[in-house]
């Protein structure tokens, strides 16, 4: 056994823990409008589009497709954010199950963060940031639900993920 962690098992647990905020948020639709500050959102809604639909972005860069803008991607409701997060993964994982893909290819990218200069990427460096980046938002999303008084009674972290054994 090669001791790794595959693009697919992160695949995997980030779909659990898609999957558990989905029915928890629908489960509890009030926690949807808490203030929050994460990711540029204002809303708890507004946090759950800003990771599902970059989660859409980036699975739309790496398989070289037409990116969606953010202006076109709903504002709500859950369902139609969770949307989002299926296509994405529906993208990611064809090219996961591609013999062909070209995961050393480089993606060229241009965002003010970076500069006045584009910086290349291969597509699995992208796939790697794009679970990560679900991640650590679902934990700050978990933290602030915590600090507002509502506590959460999944465990989103990867020890617990049925994904990786």
């Amino acid at each position: 056994m090669i001791p790794s962690v595959t693009l697919e098992e992160l695949l995997a647990w980030n779909e659990e823990a898609a999957q558990a905020w989905c029915a928890h948020l629908a489960e509890h639709p009030a926690l949807l409008v808490l203030p929050c500050d994460i990711g540029g959102a204002q809303t708890v809604q507004a946090l759950v589009r800003h990771v599902w639909g970059v989660e859409l972005r980036w699975a739309q860069r790496i398989a070289g497709l037409s990116v969606t803008e953010r202006e076109a991607m709903p504002a709500g409701p859950l369902d139609a954010l969770y949307e989002l997060h299926t296509q994405a993964t529906a993208i990611l994982r064809g090219a996961l199950a591609d013999a062909a893909f070209d995961w050393g290819k480089r993606v060229t990218l241009r965002f003010p963060m970076f500069g006045p200069d584009p910086r290349d990427f291969s597509r699995r460096k992208l796939a790697a940031h794009f679970l990560f980046h679900s991640q650590r938002h679902y934990a700050q999303l978990a933290t602030l639900l915590r600090q507002a008084g509502h506590g959460i009674e999944m465990r989103g972290d990867l020890l617990f993920s049925a994904a990786i054994l």
